[in-house]
């Protein structure tokens, strides 16, 4: 008979246990901002950018890794210009902001005064910054009830969570009115020319703006009363100088669109209980062809949007076109060709080899026929003679 202690079960692995194990034991997590938020629920069907972000694992990295670096992203002058840029609309207390916001967006209300609050949110780690601005809202809304009192948060720090994980956002800032409302503020480099910006720059702020709004609805549950504003501002450059002019910008579409993408998202957990086990991410532990087989493992929706906005973009392209999908053309292809999902498929049903009984197969079919018809007519026909040129009278 043994004299050790029976052993004790084995305790099962927490969500958190897991997605470390992915990402590596030592590697600490990635935190996740607003813009990979957006860009994660414009594309919510992929269960790679989903997992990989969950974990926190380095997308830059890993992408370099496999011999497929990303190449966009701010260069570090804009880097620096728009840093420059915000700490002038924020300085002297916010008052330049807050004028804005009043003009703006509350120009019946009392206009902010010196004595405007700017609480300090400063706390250890992003759960205790979370929560000191949770506290601080909570204040300041009572606070402008009370006595009629701005307040500007200055990066407050919000909480939510995306696929059964949490996500910690950092937003410029968040204003809140004398009657309580909040309103988020994006402070952006680039300009804003005769009160106009450029519309896809616009349009991103407000999909990265939409994810802070449903992110302080999260806390205004908590906090009866409380509303947030669904029209942000949008703070630039005012045409080529350093003066900073405003716009508002609804994000209501954004936010519904965003909301009911990050709702279409797989829980996290989900996807990690379906890889096999030991499979890791760790760039220190891994060579290469091990971290593709373990990217491979986890099911990619690639589009041609992807390239502006995830880091491993090109990698999944290149593994799109070796297994000749269509979703390499493009989304809009994809959803017109069905069960057609490679592309020799495709152009074995225009040939006519697809089933008959396959709609998509025979439009292919008869587009590939009256192609050809078009064509033979092009080049049976005569050319058309050329005009004669009138005889000069003199």
């Amino acid at each position: 008979m043994s004299s050790y202690p029976p052993a004790s079960p084995a305790q099962p692995t927490t969500l958190r246990q897991r997605l470390a194990g992915l990402r590596g034991p030592a590697v600490p997590p990635r935190p996740l901002d607003a813009r990979a938020l957006a860009a994660l629920a414009a594309n919510p069907g992929c269960g790679r950018r989903a997992l990989l972000d969950g974990a926190g694992v380095d997308k830059t990295a890993l992408a370099t890794a496999l011999g497929a670096p990303a190449s966009f992203g701010q260069s570090q002058f804009a880097i620096v210009r728009g840093n420059s840029f915000e700490a002038k609309v924020k300085g002297d207390g916010g008052a330049e902001l807050l004028r804005l916001v009043h003009a703006h967006l509350a120009p019946a209300a009392e206009p902010p005064g010196p004595g405007a609050r700017v609480p300090d949110l400063t706390a250890a780690g992003p759960e205790g910054r979370a929560a000191r601005t949770a506290l601080a809202l909570r204040e300041a809304t009572a606070a402008g009830r009370d006595s009629g009192a701005w307040t500007l948060l200055d990066h407050p720090m919000l909480a939510l969570e995306v696929a059964g994980s949490p996500a910690y956002l950092e937003p410029d800032a968040v204003v809140v009115h004398p009657d309580g409302r909040w309103t988020v503020v994006e402070i952006k480099s680039f300009p804003m020319i005769d009160g106009a910006a450029d519309a896809a720059k616009v349009g991103a702020a407000a999909r990265q703006a939409a994810v802070y709004v449903l992110a302080l609805e999260k806390t205004a549950e908590k906090l009866p009363g409380a509303e947030v504003g669904h029209t942000v501002l949008l703070v630039c450059p005012k045409d080529f100088s350093n003066l900073p002019a405003a716009s508002p910008v609804d994000v209501r579409r954004e936010r519904s669109v965003t909301r009911r993408q990050l709702d279409r998202l797989t829980r996290v957990e989900e996807l990690a209980a379906a890889l096999p086990e030991g499979l890791s991410f760790d760039l220190a532990t891994r060579t290469p062809e091990e971290l593709a087989r373990a990217v491979s493992a986890v099911d990619a929706a690639y589009a041609p949007e992807c390239l502006a906005a995830c880091e491993l973009a090109f990698h999944c392209r290149d593994r799109a076109r070796a297994a000749d999908q269509v979703t390499a053309l493009g989304r809009s292809v994809r959803g017109e060709l069905g069960a057609l999902t490679t592309v020799g498929s495709a152009l074995a049903a225009a040939a006519g080899a697809g089933c008959s009984e396959d709609p998509t197969a025979a439009a292919l079919h008869r587009a590939a026929r009256l192609r050809a018809e078009a064509l033979e007519l092009a080049t049976v026909r005569p050319p058309h003679p050329a005009p004669e040129t009138p005889a000069c009278p003199c």
